[in-house]
């Protein structure tokens, strides 16, 4: 028996359109000819700076601004995250990056770091980490059929600016792995920045 489509073949969908269906991701997914799998990532690690003065700047951060907001969010925890790394790997932060591959692949990534991994981040909208992942998921899934890319897998991770959650895409296999694991800032800064780091260097 053949499994009812839920994306309507006429309609138009962007990517922030996904974090606010209300079906299950891996149903979502299914409509791409793709697999959601759940399990501990073993991301690739380096930490090739001293993390502390960003752990100091975000402590700042949080003392000044209550990041209630996207914007708050934005300002006060993402990007200085995002341009530390950037900055040390001399890549471009590419900020509301728009792509369009079709109707139901369009839209504009939140931050797109282009280095040979192209690593996606994108912030929770609402603070929903779990439907922010589904965005997230359809986003890897567009940057792979948008980028000429060779490389296997593509990286991505969502976040509420406190809290980061990671996924992979192996092109080939056509699954997105979606991490069990979460991790916060400050407090986990040295685990999140080795991992974008490492994906970055990798």
């Amino acid at each position: 028996m053949s499994r009812v489509r839920i994306l309507d073949p006429s309609e138009s969908y962007t990517f922030s359109k996904y974090a606010e269906l209300a079906y299950d991701s891996a149903d979502i997914l299914a409509e791409f000819g793709v697999t959601l799998n759940n399990m501990e990532l073993q991301l690739p690690q380096q930490l090739p700076i001293d993390p502390e003065p960003l752990r100091i700047e975000l402590q700042e951060n949080l003392t000044l601004v209550d990041p209630a907001s996207e914007m708050a969010r934005r300002e006060a925890l993402i990007f200085p995250i995002l341009k530390t790394v950037c900055k040390y790997i001399q890549a471009p932060l590419k900020i509301e990056y728009p792509v369009r591959v079709s109707n139901w692949l369009k839209g504009s990534f939140d931050y797109f770091i282009p280095t040979p991994q192209s690593l996606l981040v994108i912030e929770a909208k609402n603070a929903d980490l779990a439907r922010g992942f589904t965005q997230l998921a359809v986003e890897l899934i567009a940057l792979d059929q948008w980028t000429d890319s060779t490389v296997p897998m593509l990286y991505g991770t969502v976040t509420t600016g406190d809290t980061w959650k990671f996924g992979i895409f192996q092109r080939q296999e056509k699954i997105v792995h979606k991490d069990i694991n979460i991790y916060t800032v400050p407090r986990d800064l040295n685990s999140v920045l080795s991992a974008l780091f490492g994906i970055s260097l990798s």
